[in-house]
């Protein structure tokens, strides 16, 4: 149906964006956050205006009072750099209001996002490394915090690696996709975000030789059950083939990070200390961004 800026109330004009863009145009982690953010937050202290009446000042007295108190209904102060997610989401929606006509000017462009204060990167050092691996070496998870290391993919790009994927030959891994967890349980692979995502990571020596034991281990497994490695098989499933959780990879992390005395360091973090690595070996910066 016709929107019409100056009856429809930003809830409104915010809802149909979701549906009609978001979640067409946006990977559905980004929708799903984009999501919440809009019904948590936006809708509730700003969702009632009508649309072509939303000032910068509006935006800016928002952005104010939840960096002072927080959520609708309390809950505590937000950082700035949460606002600043609050900013990218109400700039984007309302980027598409003026492209759709419904607008002359984003509001938003005349405000200055709250200035985020960056943490620290922490990086584990070659000690580090050696100490964890040695730590993870009898759990299932050794081969994919193995690679999280030595190939700095994200955590939903190794979930979502299939056989057909790596080149062991090569010593090569092509990354054509990423595996996300929906709100509601619902796993969905897709391919990666910008052109830069889709790539091909090169394996060390050491690396291609944990992977080829992961595999062979993985083959008997299969072999007790009558089955045989598929190349659509994922690298890193349960036993029955079905992916793994992220948030079960997350805390598995977290809980052999703390029994190494590397509590604070997060999975994330692998991402980091690769390119430290890398940046240590000499290797051209350009190519480690």
């Amino acid at each position: 149906s016709f929107i019409n800026p100056r009856k429809t109330t930003l809830a409104e004009f915010l809802e149909r964006w979701l549906e009609d863009y978001a979640y067409s145009n946006l990977t559905p982690r980004t929708a799903e956050g984009y999501e919440t953010i809009i019904r948590q937050h936006l809708v509730p202290k700003l969702g009632s205006m009508p649309l072509a009446k939303i000032k910068p000042e509006h935006i800016q007295r928002y952005y104010a009072d939840t960096l002072a108190n927080g959520r609708c209904g309390g809950g505590g102060t937000l950082s700035p750099l949460t606002v600043r997610h609050h900013h990218m989401t109400l700039h984007n929606a309302l980027k598409c209001a003026v492209k759709w006509g419904l607008l002359v000017r984003n509001p938003v462009d005349a405000i200055e996002a709250p200035r985020a204060t960056h943490t620290e990167m922490k990086v584990m050092s070659e000690e580090d490394i050696n100490r964890f691996l040695a730590v993870i070496k009898p759990t299932p998870y050794y081969s994919l915090f193995y690679l999280a290391l030595f190939t700095g993919m994200r955590r939903s790009e190794l979930l979502g690696l299939r056989w057909s994927d790596v080149d062991l030959l090569l010593c090569q891994i092509s990354v054509t996709r990423a595996m996300h967890r929906l709100k509601n349980g619902e796993i969905v692979f897709r391919p990666p975000k910008t052109a830069k995502g889709r790539r091909v990571v090169s394996l060390s020596p050491s690396t291609a030789i944990v992977l080829q034991k992961h595999r062979e281990a993985q083959e008997n497994i299969q072999l007790l059950q009558g089955l045989r490695i598929n190349n659509d098989d994922l690298v890193f499933s349960k036993e029955d083939g079905s992916p793994l959780s992220p948030n079960s990879i997350t805390s598995a992390w977290i809980r052999l990070a703390k029994r190494t005395g590397l509590e604070g360091i997060r999975l994330h973090d692998a991402r980091h200390t690769h390119a430290s690595l890398m940046l240590k070996q000499g290797v051209h910066p350009k190519i480690v961004q």
